[in-house]
């Protein structure tokens, strides 16, 4: 089911040639693994915030996450060892982690249709290996990032414009799960599609820029003749 037309200056954005997928919670489940391990590592340091709240800040990076979850106090006595042993607690899981139902399948027609296409994720390097071998992502991106391409991370816009940079891309469209992402976008002008794969409401997602919002990612394939995307060439 999706949502079109949400806001009002939706067509007027112009046609679009580069699609910009983010990964964690939008092409492969992994929201819940890192709330998860994230309260596992607050709770190394004696902190013992609610779950509910760690994953509403899932989409931020790691050098925001701490201190919006548990405050500034927090961060600036334990945010280095909460976020190393974040990776700690993660790396078992990562075998766990699935690709969401139809995301090779989006990708693939994504890139059929002739659209640039880059994964941007803020993740670890080894992390975002075991993504593109779940999404078959080096046969069918034409780039992708990790945490080392971006100094600031989302709501920030940086790595959505070292995504951009990778393809010489700058009519773009972003796809995301969080309003994280959407904040990202609009701090950029670009439009953004949002699927609820991340566990965040329509209204939510809307009220942070999203111009369409999806239940899942066959519903946006479905959808793509009438995405703000230019005619594009086959390839």
């Amino acid at each position: 089911m999706s949502s079109h037309g949400t806001r009002a200056d939706r067509g007027a954005r112009g046609e679009r040639d580069t699609v910009v997928f983010d990964v964690d919670g939008t092409l492969v489940d992994t929201n819940y693994h890192h709330a998860l391990a994230w309260f596992r590592a607050f709770r190394r340091v004696g902190v013992t915030p609610p779950v509910w709240r760690i994953h509403r800040a899932i989409g931020m990076g790691g050098d925001q996450l701490v201190g919006a979850v548990a405050g500034r106090e927090v961060e600036e006595v334990h945010g280095d060892v909460v976020r190393a042993a974040w990776a700690e607690e993660f790396a078992p899981m990562l075998d766990e982690v699935p690709a969401f139902a139809g995301a090779r399948e989006l990708l693939t027609e994504t890139r059929a249709r002739g659209y640039r296409l880059v994964l941007a994720s803020s993740g670890k390097p080894e992390h975002v290996d075991r993504y593109l071998d779940l999404l078959d992502g080096r046969s069918l991106a034409d780039a992708w990032t990790t945490a080392e391409d971006a100094e600031r991370t989302k709501p920030a816009p940086d790595l959505v414009a070292a995504a951009l940079e990778r393809v010489d891309g700058g009519r773009a469209v972003v796809v995301g799960d969080s309003v994280w992402d959407c904040l990202a976008a609009r701090r950029l002008g670009l439009p953004a599609l949002a699927v609820r794969t991340g566990g965040f409401s329509a209204d939510e997602l809307v009220g942070a820029g999203a111009d369409a919002v999806y239940e899942a990612l066959p519903d946006i394939g479905a959808d793509l003749d009438r995405l703000p995307l230019a005619p594009a060439h086959p390839r």
